[in-house]
Order: structure tokens, then sequence, then C-alpha cells
């Protein structure tokens, strides 16, 4: 699955969000993988998170890029 890139918010005034769905099942994968799902508050397939726009986040669901979709919320 290509992952597609979403450039980030660049000024402060922005206030961008990401949604993050769950679509794939953590059976089977690392520890660590499911642990970073766990934080990013993500549990069963098809869960749904809003997230804010910032590089900790985005380095989270970089590292489990294959288990989600992501798509950008403008406010």
């Amino acid at each position: 699955m290509a992952v597609k890139k979403i450039p980030a918010a660049k000024k402060e005034g922005e206030k961008r969000e990401l949604r993050i769905t769950l679509v794939r099942s953590l059976i089977g994968y690392p520890q660590r993988q499911r642990e970073t799902a766990k934080g990013l508050g993500l549990r069963k397939i098809n869960s749904r998170v809003i997230r804010p726009d910032r590089p900790e986040i985005r380095g989270m669901i970089n590292k489990i890029s294959h288990l989600v979709k992501v798509e950008v919320v403008e406010k």
C-alpha cells in the first residue's frame, strides 16, 4: 500500500487536524506497533480519532502507516 504524503501545517495560525482510522488488525504485528496504535487511541478496526497535526503524531503515524488511513481535517 502506497503512503500518500500530506504536507505538514506551515503556519502557527493554521489549526490542522488529522483524522486517523485503523484499517488493519493489529494481530501478528510487533508489540511496539500495537503500543503505538494504542498511544494514538486506536483500539479496533475502523476506530477513528482526530489528533492535532504535530511532528510527534506524524512520527507515530509513520511507524504504523501500513495499518492506518490518514485524512486532513481543516478547521
